[in-house]
């Protein structure tokens, strides 16, 4: 054997030792490939069923905020017309306070004459009974001073 040969053989040798070395790590390898092909399946497995539950959900939660935005609408439709409503009774008020104001005046009036009128009536009253008072007490002191004349 030439001095090439031998260094082939030993080259060879050393190939098979290194491919022998590097098979144990690879043999592992392939079982954590195994063991993470394994996990995603069953990953996949489960999350199947999960993502179309999640799909359900949604198109649950979905329904349920069309019926709240058709809620809404009917609310708004609601406050809508409460708002004309209480337009229409602020319109009111205004109406009655011009109306009070008007009957007020209208009335006041009058009602002050009739008072002023009351008064004068008791004035001139209590004035001729305080004058029939003093006649009666004038006529009494001129008997009695006849009469004390006379007698």
């Amino acid at each position: 054997m030439s001095f090439g040969e031998v260094a082939a053989l030993i080259a060879a040798v050393a190939f098979v030792g290194l491919v022998a070395a590097l098979a144990v790590p690879i043999l592992r390898l392939r079982h954590t490939v195994d063991a993470a092909t394994r996990a995603l399946t069953d990953l996949t497995d489960r999350t199947g069923p999960l993502l179309g539950n999640v799909n359900t959900t949604v198109d649950n939660v979905n329904v349920a905020l069309g019926q709240v935005q058709v809620t809404l609408d009917g609310v708004n439709e609601q406050l809508a017309r409460v708002d004309t409503i209480t337009s229409h009774a602020s319109q009111l008020t205004a109406n009655v306070a011009n109306v009070s104001t008007l009957v007020s005046a209208a009335v006041a009036n009058p009602l002050v004459k009739v008072a002023a009128l009351g008064y004068g009536f008791r004035k001139a009253a209590a004035k001729r009974r305080a004058a029939d008072e003093d006649r009666e007490v004038r006529d009494e002191l001129k008997s009695r001073r006849k009469a004390a004349r006379k007698g």
